[in-house]
């Protein structure tokens, strides 16, 4: 019935944009379609519909970071909010992740300046260390893209900075918020005879709205470059730290009595990150340009997590282990693009390599529980190396696109790219090395879309493209069933895996006029050969595998309309992610059967996102936001049961689905003067209680107490886990631009 519903209205906004199509206020936009700036080419031309925003439009978030910025804004994106932490949030985009946590399956690649920021160890994306206060544009590519090269299965995420060329003069920004939340952004940029340089920096400081929960993170960025009569250099350079704390789900029981709860704790990631990148372009004539750019990348990473014991039902053993992790990266490469547009047609040719070397080691000690379930190491057991792993990877490609005009208000757009890569490591249990392993993947992906513009300012659109992703070290460090692991960090030397390969088929429409648009897409997205963590029949212990097939389709719908002093966003996405075959999946304390159809849990079937901004006064802009989610699967219960069915005994049936809730957002700006803004924002303004993921778990805390056999609890369960949402929270501050 839902589905039958959004067809509707993608057909009403299909005619809604065509009844207005005559209006001669449409407008060319230039956009970038590939990671490395280019020419460009316009946005009608495009056979798929990307998203962009401006720093303006950042700026205008009041505080809030990129990752909720995105959620808030635009079209097919959503947040579970795992971990608890606002800087290590899990962005989905059509059902695909870009996620801090390690061992997630990533779907989407994202790139700062050209640079790819997804870590070599397990393609995580640290949100924390990315230079927010200098950020100039964000674009969001759908689907399986391959200009935009491994792991861009469901989009790619491309950010641009700013420079001084481009942001002259002083820009700073202070705010704070409820739960001891501050904030601090400046900038400031300079230009003079060909020369420019800009520097940004963040610091961040949060007190946390759950028990345990501070964290602090601070970055700076700096560009210098030269201009000249037909050449550009840049030189940036990025540092950034950060302690952030995200502890996680809890049991539905403790999550009732109160939301502000923490399961076990400590959960503690500590980031560092240097890069330098220089860049240098030469415009061979008024139509054509040749760039390169090279950068190094070297990132660290440690965690503690204080965690329930392995051997926790035996009374014999410790009931708690203290866990600690250390990971170090190094990453270099270098691409080159050339970009050009003649007589009917655009093209761009280009190529990029990478390198990268990782060490990550894993520790553990055994602990116990203090009276406020801290895990408490036991001082006289020594700290012992559980896994640890040596790697390097290097991977090359060379990529063509081109966009020939076929016919008046016709373009046919090809792009194909060839990518190979070598994933080597040598893998330690115990401190024990195991043989060197080598593992070398190829594969050409092509894409074929045609867009056309039926009336002035209206496009329709249709596009069939594939891309791929490697499997990481974390993934084929435990890919044996026969030496399982434990989820996401014990490692093995192990069989190979195959690589994801993603096709995307989409076609929609879009209309604009001046600063309405309307925009509609469906589409459908195939991987093959996924990869998934399976039950090996043991306690917490499984390895990752090929899944044969999944599949995400759905439909994208946004809009936006600006009358006299309104301006109204609208978008509403429909998602059916499932898997497309038979198999079994393992979540940590069960095994769950899935059969074609079975929903992917933790993405919401439906997603509504209404703002409206008022312009009461010539100084002052009110605003209003709602964000409505449906129902979510949980993980663990894909299959509609709460345990494994035993010996003779009927399944349990449950539906544990986290409920779906909608959130207020409320916003105030006002400016005083030129160059000066107050602004507050409300966030769940009602403050709403809303779970954001939900997890099947074993529960050692049954009303507050240890379990036996080492407490005076009763005994441990499975119960459902949930993400809390974050109550309601009041930001206020003063932004000020020179």
């Amino acid at each position: 019935m839902m589905q039958r519903t959004a067809i509707a209205l993608a057909a009403m906004l299909l005619a809604h944009g065509a009844g207005m199509a005559a209006s001669p206020m449409a407008s060319v936009e230039i956009v970038g379609i590939a990671p490395l700036p280019g020419l460009g080419v316009e946005r009608k031309t495009l056979p798929y519909a990307v998203q962009t925003a401006s720093d303006a439009a950042l700026s205008r978030a009041g505080g809030d970071n990129l990752s909720e910025f995105l959620a808030r804004s635009f079209a097919g994106v959503n947040l579970n909010d795992i971990s608890g932490s606002p800087f290590q949030n899990d962005l989905t985009y059509r059902g695909f992740r870009a996620s801090p946590v390690l061992g997630t399956g990533q779907g989407i690649s994202v790139y700062l300046d050209g640079v790819r920021v997804n870590e070599p160890f397990g393609d995580v994306v640290n949100w924390d260390m990315l230079p927010e206060a200098a950020i100039g544009s964000v674009l969001l590519a759908p689907g399986s893209n391959p200009l935009y090269g491994l792991n861009t299965l469901g989009g790619a995420l491309a950010l641009n900075t700013r420079s001084g060329a481009s942001d002259p003069g002083l820009q700073a920004s202070v705010s704070s918020a409820s739960h001891q939340r501050r904030r601090a952004d400046l900038a400031y940029g300079a230009a003079q005879n060909g020369w420019h340089i800009f520097t940004a920096g963040t610091l961040f400081d949060d007190g946390g709205w759950r028990a345990h929960s501070d964290g602090w993170l601070g970055n700076l960025f700096l560009k210098l470059g030269r201009t000249q009569t037909d050449s550009e250099w840049q030189l940036t350079l990025l540092g950034g730290a950060s302690r952030l704390v995200g502890n996680g789900l809890l049991p539905d029981a403790m999550y009732e009595e109160d939301r502000r709860a923490v399961y076990t704790w400590p959960d503690e990631t500590r980031n560092r990150l240097r890069q330098a990148q220089w860049s240098y372009t030469r415009r061979l004539a008024a139509d054509a340009q040749l760039t390169a750019a090279a950068y190094v990348r070297n990132s660290r990473r440690d965690t503690v997590n204080g965690d329930v014991s392995d051997g926790f039902e035996d009374a014999d053993q410790h009931a708690a282990s203290l866990n600690t992790t250390s990971t170090r990266q190094r990453s270099r490469g270098f691409s080159a693009q050339w970009s050009g547009h003649s007589a009917g047609a655009n093209l761009m040719a280009g190529l990029s390599y990478d390198s990268s070397t990782v060490g990550f080691a894993q520790y553990e000690q055994a602990a116990g529980f203090d009276t406020a379930r801290g895990v408490v190491a036991d001082s006289g057991e020594e700290r012992e190396l559980d896994a640890s792993v040596d790697g390097r990877a290097r991977g090359g490609s060379v990529y063509f696109t081109g966009t020939w005009t076929v016919a008046p208000a016709t373009w046919l757009t090809a792009s194909v790219r060839y990518a190979s890569a070598r994933v080597a490591n040598t893998i330690s249990n115990e401190g024990v090395p195991q043989p060197r392993e080598a593992f070398s993947y190829r594969k050409l992906n092509p894409a074929l879309g045609l867009s056309h513009e039926a009336a002035p300012g209206w496009t329709v659109f249709a596009n069939a493209a594939q891309s791929n992703r490697v499997p990481t070290v974390i993934e084929l460090g435990c890919a044996d069933p026969e030496q399982p692991c434990r989820l996401p960090v014990g490692l093995q030397s192990d069989p190979y895996l195959k690589q994801v390969v993603s096709r995307t088929v989409e076609a929609g429409t879009r209309w604009q006029s001046g600063r309405d648009t309307v925009t509609a897409t469906m589409y459908r997205t195939v991987n093959r050969d996924d990869i998934v963590f399976r039950s090996a029949g043991l306690s917490q212990h499984g390895y990752f595998s090929n899944f044969s097939r999944t599949r995400h389709q759905g439909l994208d719908l946004s809009a936006g309309f600006e009358r006299g002093p309104y301006a109204v966003r609208l978008s509403y996405s429909w998602l059916d992610a499932v898997y497309d075959a038979d198999g079994t999946l393992f979540t940590g304390t069960r095994k769950v059967l899935v059969t074609p159809g079975t929903r992917i849990a933790g993405l919401p079937r439906n997603t509504l996102k209404l703002a409206l901004d008022w312009r009461a006064a010539a100084a002052l802009t009110l605003g209003a936001e709602l964000r409505a989610v449906s129902s979510q699967g949980t993980q663990g219960n894909e299959d509609g049961l709460s345990a494994d069915p035993q010996d003779g005994e009927a399944p349990q049936r449950a539906d544990l689905r986290t409920r779906g809730y909608a959130l207020l957002g409320l916003s105030l700006s006002y400016k005083p003067q030129p160059g000066w803004e107050l602004f507050v924002r409300v966030n769940n303004a009602a403050n709403r209680r809303y779970e954001t993921f939900g997890s099947v778990g074993m529960d050692i805390f049954p009303g507050g107490q240890l379990a036996s056999p080492r407490g005076a609890g009763g005994e441990a369960s499975l119960a459902r886990f949930v993400a809390p949402g974050a109550p309601r929270s009041v930001s206020a501050g003063v932004r000020y631009r020179f």
